[in-house]
């Protein structure tokens, strides 16, 4: 098994110091303090062992819990910092982009870090920030609802995607889709380029301009250091459509569900899947399964340890965005309690002492065998202190029996 730890860049404050500081997420002394939480992290998880390190996307997030405005120039901040520990976008947001500008900043920092990011790519679900950055495809959030608003966030992301790839993978090309193109415009091609014959009909990539000097087609450089593309991740998954799709695409979801049922039976999906396109794999084989984890020297005190920390967080945040449908028990009706005691019965947070939580982990290892375990970690919503010690004590008592 691997092991992936996962953060929200977080402004640090308790709840009432961000009702007292509001907009916290615009206070610079907070959010230097986040930077240098995270670096700290950062250099803990890589001497720990840790897999990867990971981080989202996400915008205009004025209450500091999700200030991962821009992932990428933090990794290239990160990497420089430590020796082997790899990077992990979960997730880019696809509809928010150029698709053209993300290959290009995705390959750079592929070469910067020499080959050490993973590029986990997504749909978004956040209306305010998605509505906003993605105007130009006239889209909004994800609502995997299968209405006409997602399908319409599912076609503008498959198609961008589609692009992407292209990017990285063809030394010149041409495209022609709903929402993107390229050259622009299409059929009449790029004109005013007043150094095709002598410059790019002479050094460019074939094709690039015809004969009469219009440019038909781009190069995007540079081409990725790892070939043909850095790896593909897609989180967080409980559609069977999506998991349908990364199949399809040789993307690695990470799977929200944790219901040992559900996981599992999303793990057969992706398992069957993969195998139509071609890719015969192990039940769990390139799968992630994404929990929360909290610690300490009794069951208790964890349990307090993790309701006051991303718990209250996840209560009072996450929940208004429909998480906690993932912890209904069959054949229950009426709203799912929104408390962290729901998220523990329902194995999402993972809670006790070190040899309890390494026991809960080996029955998910037991129940679908994931290639990944993914640990949402409390960074800005537990004292660096705690944090530090979580990290020591899961390093010490629990990695190693699973590595």
């Amino acid at each position: 098994m691997k092991f992936m730890l996962f953060i929200l860049p977080t402004v640090p404050a308790t709840f009432a110091e961000r009702r007292k500081l509001r907009p916290i997420g615009r206070n610079n002394d907070r959010v230097q303090q986040m930077i240098g939480q995270v670096r700290e992290i950062a250099t803990l998880a890589d001497d720990a062992g840790f897999d990867v390190l990971a981080m989202t996307e996400h915008h205009f997030h004025s209450e500091g819990l999700e200030v991962s405005v821009a992932p990428i120039p933090f990794f290239a901040d990160l990497a420089a910092r430590t020796r082997r520990i790899r990077f992990a976008s979960l997730i880019l947001a696809l509809p928010a982009w150029d698709p053209i500008r993300l290959a290009e900043e995705i390959a750079m920092l592929d070469h910067l870090t020499r080959g050490r990011f993973i590029a986990g790519i997504g749909r978004g679900y956040q209306d305010r920030w998605i509505n906003v950055l993605g105007q130009q495809y006239g889209v909004t959030g994800a609502r995997s609802d299968g209405g006409a608003e997602d399908r319409r966030n599912r076609e503008v992301f498959e198609e961008l995607f589609a692009v992407m790839k292209m990017a990285w993978t063809e030394d010149a090309f041409s495209f022609k889709g709903k929402y993107y193109q390229v050259p622009a415009p299409f059929e009449q091609g790029i004109r005013n380029w007043s150094v095709a014959q002598s410059w790019t009909g002479q050094y460019g990539a074939p094709g690039e301009v015809d004969s009469e000097g219009v440019v038909r087609k781009i190069s995007v450089v540079p081409k990725p250091y790892t070939q043909p593309h850095p790896e593909l991740w897609q989180a967080f998954s409980f559609s069977p459509d999506t998991l349908q799709w990364c199949a399809a695409q040789d993307l690695m979801p990470w799977i929200l569900a944790s219901d040992p049922g559900a996981f599992r039976a999303l793990c057969e999906t992706y398992r069957s899947a993969s195998a139509r396109h071609g890719r015969p794999l192990e039940l769990g084989q390139n799968i992630g399964a994404f929990r929360m984890v909290h610690l300490g020297e009794s069951y208790q005190a964890a349990f307090e340890l993790g309701e006051s920390a991303l718990g209250a967080a996840f209560v009072h945040y996450f929940s208004g965005f429909g998480f906690f449908e993932e912890f209904r028990r069959p054949g229950e009706t009426g709203e799912v309690p929104r408390t962290y005691q729901r998220m523990v019965d329902s194995s999402f947070a993972l809670c006790g002492t070190a040899d309890s939580v390494k026991r809960q982990i080996d029955e998910i290892r037991k129940n679908a065998n994931p290639e990944w375990f993914g640990w949402y970690l409390d960074q800005g919503l537990m004292s660096q202190d705690d944090i530090r010690r979580q990290i020591e004590v899961f390093a010490e008592k629990i990695m190693p029996e699973f590595k």
